[in-house]
Formats: structure tokens, sequence, C-alpha cells
């Protein structure tokens, strides 16, 4: 699958899955602008991308509109269009049932998967529609199918997510836009390592435990790793991929079948 002169916009690209995305495009010829908030990580995947005029960092707060419309414009006018745009900003922000979960968690984990989203994807429709070209990829997870107690903040918002996508590809279509989604299910990254503590807390076991719990839904007995889901967003984002849309590319070894 060859992604010669596009141009890719992966938001929170620094590190994790987004990282692995980010690589993946660009070995396949596509020049990538990666956007999160930490500069250090921006120079670090500058770094692990390997420089050059076809790889860029963008400083910018997805859940953000201000931040969320620049990068996109960043994109354009470093590169003069845009092409494929992948959604990646996301995350659980806190663990917590229905019962106990607080205002505040709710929104900022609605803020961070689907605010976002909406953010970057509105403002790159005012470029990908003109052109009658583009694709849009977001991430989703196995927890907006299939979702686990504790969960609830992000699983709502990874299943929205999925209802935002289909709307979109519907709308944009005859446009020549694809709008899918790639749901992965739990991912070898630092991100599980920081976090799932706190997941296995609610959960009522430990990290191994918590590992055990993901790793015996899978068909495959094991974890999902990055560069897995990355290939599935550039099945989505090549030419190859022009008849997919609509679709959730479940990306999570059997999890949900």
């Amino acid at each position: 699958m060859d992604l010669t002169g596009t141009t890719a916009l992966i938001t929170g690209g620094t590190r994790g899955i987004g990282l692995a995305i980010a690589d993946t495009l660009h070995r396949h010829g596509a020049r990538i602008v990666v956007t999160g908030r930490d500069e250090e990580r921006g120079r670090q995947a500058l770094e692990r991308l390997g420089g050059g005029d076809g790889v860029s960092f963008c400083a910018a707060d997805a859940t953000r509109r201000a931040d969320a419309e620049r990068a996109v414009d960043t994109v354009v006018d470093r590169y003069g269009h845009l092409d494929v745009v992948v959604n990646n900003v996301g995350g659980a922000t806190d663990f917590a049932t229905v019962a106990e979960i607080s205002d505040d968690t709710w929104h900022r984990t609605l803020a961070l998967n689907l605010d976002s989203a909406l953010y970057t994807t509105r403002r790159a429709l005012a470029h990908l529609v003109p052109q009658r070209s583009g694709r849009i990829v977001s991430v989703s997870s196995m927890e907006g199918r299939d979702p686990d107690p504790g969960l609830c903040a992000y699983a709502a918002a990874k299943h929205a997510l999925i209802g935002l996508t289909r709307v979109l590809a519907k709308e944009v279509g005859p446009y020549g836009v694809t709008a899918n989604c790639v749901c992965p299910g739990a991912v070898e990254t630092d991100w599980v390592v920081e976090q799932g503590p706190r997941a296995a807390r609610v959960l009522g076991t430990d990290y191994a435990g918590l590992i055990g719990h993901f790793t015996g839904r899978t068909a495959t007995g094991r974890l999902t790793r990055p560069e897995e889901v990355a290939a599935a967003v550039l099945l989505l984002a090549s030419p190859e991929g022009s008849g997919i849309t609509g679709s959730c590319l479940a990306v999570d070894g059997g999890a949900t079948v």
C-alpha cells in the first residue's frame, strides 16, 4: 500500500498507538504531522520517525476547539493539502462505575475521546470535501462495543465515536471521503502499564489479574500490539481501502467475537 504524495494528521501521535500509526503511514510514503500536548514527547516522536521534511510536530490539545482547528490548518499550511485524518486522542481519564462517577470525570472523558474527534474532523472537512477525497479514521475501542464494568464514561464515549463515524460516512461519502473506526482491544503500551493498576482496583483485582482478564477474552491469548492497530489504519487510509466506509474494524485478537 503506497501513500506517496499524501499528507496525514495523527492526533495524539507522540507515543503508543498514535506513534505506531504515524510510523507506519510514514514508512508507506505519507508526510506526517503528529499532535500532542507535551513538546518533549513531540521532539522524541520526531526522532523516532526519522526527522526530515516529511514529519513534523504540532503542539496542540485536541480537546480545545481552537487547538484542534490550528492543527488541521498547520498541515495545510505546511504541505498544501490534507488527505488523511487519524483521530487517535483518547483514553480513560479515571475508572468508576455509573453509581460512583463524578461529573468532572464524565465530562473530561467525553471531551478527550469525543469532542477532540469532532473538532478535528469538522475542521478537516473544510479541506477534504472541496477536494472530493480523503480518509478519516477514528480510534475507538472494543469497550465501545463490549464494555467492561468501571469504564462507563470511556465506553460511552467510544460507543458515541462509532456512531459519529457512521453518520459521517453517509454524509461525506458522496464527496469521495471515507470515515471508519478501528476498535483495538487492550494494547501493549506504556499507558496500560501506567494506568492499569487503577483499572485493576476498580475491577477488584491486581495488575496481573487485569492483564489476565483482557488476554482471557481474546482468541489469541495475548494483548494487541500497537503496530497491529497501525496496520488496520494503513488499510483504511490507503487507496486499497477506498471501498470501506462506515465500518468499525476490530483489532482485538478476537475479544469481541
